[in-house]
């Protein structure tokens, strides 16, 4: 991967003219001072001094050029360092990492002086808080271009897999019994008896029709020449709606109890009676493969992803709701509750140190290939950038005090 370098700032290129005027200036000084020199002794220092600041600048302008690049474009010896050691300082640099900062009593030492809870519980706080903003766009633009990188099918398939395979480990019959169990324990199976005798009750009196007409067709002759099997219709009509208004009118009605005592045998059978057992796993299993079932899950996943993706586009809206109460909760409790600050900062330190330990080796590999990657070009216009600035003063400052030493070199000479 090439990696493009930004130009060089504003600050470098001003440093690296002024250093190169000062040669300049040197330069014509010499000439200058040594035309004069005949006229006055004292032109003799200025020579010395324009004399020797060049001497100094061009050996410190060698020096800076050669770390960077060939001078002159020169293949002299020993130059352009940093380019041709460009691998060489990617790995002593991912070392110096592995050796002097990734390592568990380092990491330990640093996570103890950081309270990550507390500064959790201030931005869940106050998300518009000092920074809290900038964070939460931050944040908001991060896992919106995670969620739309992903390969949606491939991550699709990879979480419908996960459900079904679940699905499909978890056996159901005594989860299903138990909690039918719990339900009758609590009395919370009585609404589901209410609304299954009202549904008779409905059924009843939306049929009568039927049983008038099955009454009628089954009776004899005699039976319908006289009439009865109209009364006989109604006497049975009155009495299953009689029986179905005492039902709902009665709790300890002797048929809800035996619907009860069925309900208590099913959850009983669900949870010990292996034939039973088997045979709700296989509706399970043709559930699954059912693909209409599929679709279904198919659909759960497109909504969870497409509420991700609005919760991640728009975190000033999850912020407000009723998530977000809860999350502002949470931030004050994590701000006045030490014991759990004290258990979630030994939890980021934990993971921070095993992150060490077990991904250090990966994360030195990291750096090495990164900056094996690089193109040589581009990573010596980048530490040129940074540092340049500094090393166009050491050009500065070699001119100047190579004058200095020459002006001191030429009153020894003309002192003895």
């Amino acid at each position: 991967m090439i990696v493009r370098a930004a130009p060089p700032p504003a600050a470098l290129v001003r440093m690296r003219r002024l250093a190169a005027l000062l040669l300049v200036a040197m330069a014509a000084a010499f000439f200058a001072s040594r035309a004069l020199e005949p006229r006055h002794p004292a032109w003799g220092f200025v020579r010395a001094f324009a004399e020797a600041a060049m001497v100094g600048g061009l050996a410190d302008w060698f020096a800076v050029t050669a770390l960077f690049r060939h001078p002159l474009g020169l293949p002299i010896p020993h130059t352009a360092i940093i380019p041709r050691n460009k691998d060489r300082i990617g790995d002593q640099l991912a070392q110096f990492l592995r050796e002097y900062f990734l390592i568990p009593a380092v990491v330990a030492r640093r996570m103890q002086r950081i309270d990550v809870a507390a500064a959790a519980g201030r931005w869940l706080a106050n998300p518009r808080g000092a920074g809290g903003s900038r964070l939460t766009r931050g944040i908001s633009r991060l896992a919106t271009e995670v969620l739309q990188a992903l390969d949606q099918e491939r991550l699709g398939g990879m979480v419908r897999a996960m459900m079904v395979t679940r699905v499909r480990e978890t056996e159901l019959s005594p989860m299903l019994g138990r909690a039918l169990a719990a339900a009758m324990a609590e009395e919370r199976h009585r609404p589901v008896i209410d609304a299954l005798v009202r549904w008779m009750r409905g059924a009843l009196g939306s049929n009568e029709h039927l049983i008038r007409a099955m009454v009628h067709d089954r009776a004899g002759t005699v039976l319908r020449w006289t009439g009865l099997d109209e009364t006989l219709a109604n006497k049975i009509i009155d009495g299953l709606d009689k029986l179905v208004a005492e039902m709902a009118d009665n709790p300890e009605h002797p048929l809800r109890l035996k619907v009860e005592e069925a309900m208590a045998s099913v959850a009983e059978r669900l949870q010990h009676d292996p034939e039973l057992r088997t045979r709700v796993e296989t509706v399970k299993i043709e559930l699954l493969e059912n693909p209409a079932m599929q679709d279904w899950i198919n659909g759960l996943w497109e909504q969870a992803r497409a509420a991700m993706l609005r919760a991640a586009r728009d975190p000033d809206a999850l912020m407000a709701g009723k998530l977000g109460e809860a999350l502002h909760q949470l931030g004050a409790t994590l701000q006045d509750d030490p014991r759990l600050g004290r258990i979630i900062n030994r939890f980021v330190r934990r993971a921070a140190v095993g992150a060490a330990a077990d991904y250090g080796d990966a994360i030195v590999r990291l750096v090495s290939e990164t900056v094996r990657g690089w193109d040589a070009q581009t990573v010596t216009q980048r530490l040129e950038n940074a540092v340049g600035k500094d090393l166009q003063f050491i050009r500065i400052n070699g001119t100047l005090v190579g004058g200095l030493v020459g002006v001191v070199i030429h009153g020894v000479d003309v002192l003895l």
